[in-house]
């Protein structure tokens, strides 16, 4: 195919393809860099297509993203002067590579023991968050929900009300209370219970009308957000919204759908009944450094989203439109969220380069195991085929859009 340079404009609506296209991160701390590192090779190759300019967000109708994948979605679509993302792809691993060693201060001598990080959960959140609140708002600033370049779906959880609240840009003409600012929506939804303290804050919309927020990790409702997205889109699809015309609300099999995990530990190095069997609540929030109950809310919640989006995909006979990423062999310090060391951050990015390399793998559905497929193809080459899929549809959009150039192609 031959390359030409894509345009800058804001990808059409879906009522000019074939596809919706829906791209979703995983929730987990630091090892948010292993999405990011699968990320950076989408953007090259869809670069390769459509000319260096060219960034995810010209190429999906949402990005959605929980807790460190809350702050990707932001990075990938918030604009900057000259109204493109602030981030490429490739920026984002340096990102974290720089910002988490302070996100997450490894304290040593006596503040490094055991006993003393039991003592500090015990008192209060194990990091005090000062430095992510002025990195994101630094990096953030007073950039709104509105002013995303793309659509962003971003769950969070409010513990007075005791309901998530999905910040998405699909709600903002009905509720404009939601319209916050990123750095405080990316700083909720990364307020993971017992690691970083929740977030309190007010928001008010153009007529007076204000707002209180008080919010935690997404995660503990949707580690795995790819479904928030879908619903998000399919809510459109029943309120009329000309901008899926005339697709039908359960026609998924129109849907694209690249999801990207961050990791989860190998089989082995999870605990089993016996041990669980004697554990009060102190165990299971700091059993072994680790945090049990946590660790089994997330890991379950975002497998139950894989399971379903597979027998949806099998059913409609879909299944290449949806492209699940996961590493579940982590070990030891490797399935941290925290442990922010120069050495952990650089395996990190080695596991997210192995994992290109690995056979796409679905979910088996009588065994619940996550299996490779048998027509060989890996993760990389999945991308690159999903790649020329996404370059297609976005130029299938501009030629049938009235609202386009189409003399660029």
């Amino acid at each position: 195919m031959e390359k030409t340079n894509s345009s800058l404009e804001q990808i059409q609506p879906p009522t000019y393809g074939n596809l919706v296209t829906i791209l979703s991160i995983d929730g987990g701390g630091i090892r948010g860099i292993i999405p990011a590192t699968i990320l950076e090779f989408l953007e090259s190759q869809l670069q390769e297509l459509d000319g260096e300019d060219a960034r995810l967000a010209d190429y999906f109708d949402v990005i959605s993203g929980t807790s460190t994948g809350g702050l990707v979605t932001a990075m990938l679509s918030a604009p900057d002067k000259n109204n493109r993302p602030l981030f490429a792809a490739k920026d984002i691993k340096p990102f974290y590579m720089d910002h988490c060693p302070s996100i997450f201060p490894q304290h040593r001598g006596f503040c490094g023991t055991m006993l003393a990080k039991v003592i500090r959960t015990l008192g209060g959140p194990k990091y005090d968050g000062k430095y992510l609140h002025w990195v994101v708002g630094e990096t953030l600033g007073d950039i709104r929900l509105h002013e995303t370049l793309t659509n962003v779906v971003i769950p969070t959880f409010d513990i007075k009300c005791l309901q998530p609240i999905i910040f998405s840009s699909y709600k903002l003409k009905m509720n404009p209370c939601m319209d916050a600012k990123l750095s405080d929506i990316c700083i909720s939804t990364s307020a993971a219970p017992t690691y970083l303290p929740a977030h309190n804050f007010k928001n008010q919309d153009s007529k007076g009308n204000v707002h209180e927020f008080n919010l935690i990790d997404g995660g503990v409702c949707a580690n795995n957000p790819t479904l928030v997205a879908m619903n998000e889109v399919t809510r459109q699809i029943i309120d009329d919204n000309p901008d899926f015309f005339p697709m039908k609300p359960l026609e998924y099999g129109r849907f694209l759908i690249i999801s990207l995990g961050t990791g989860t530990a190998k089989n082995e190095e999870k605990f089993d009944a016996k041990m669980a069997a004697k554990w009060g609540l102190l165990d299971w929030l700091t059993h072994g450094g680790c945090t049990p109950l946590i660790d089994v809310f997330t890991q379950s919640s975002g497998d139950m989203v894989d399971f379903h989006l597979s027998t949806i995909t099998q059913a409609l006979h879909s299944e290449d439109n949806y492209l699940r990423i996961q590493d579940d062999t982590l070990m030891g310090t490797d399935s941290s969220v925290d442990i922010a060391t120069k050495e952990n951050l650089g395996r990190l990015c080695q596991i997210g380069e192995k994992l290109l390399k690995k056979p796409v793998s679905r979910v088996n559905l009588e065994n619940g195991h996550f299996e490779p497929l048998k027509n060989g193809e890996t993760n990389e080459d999945a991308l690159k085929r999903l790649a020329k899929i996404l370059s297609q549809e976005r130029r299938l959009r501009e030629m049938r859009s009235p609202h386009t150039n189409k003399m660029a192609f």
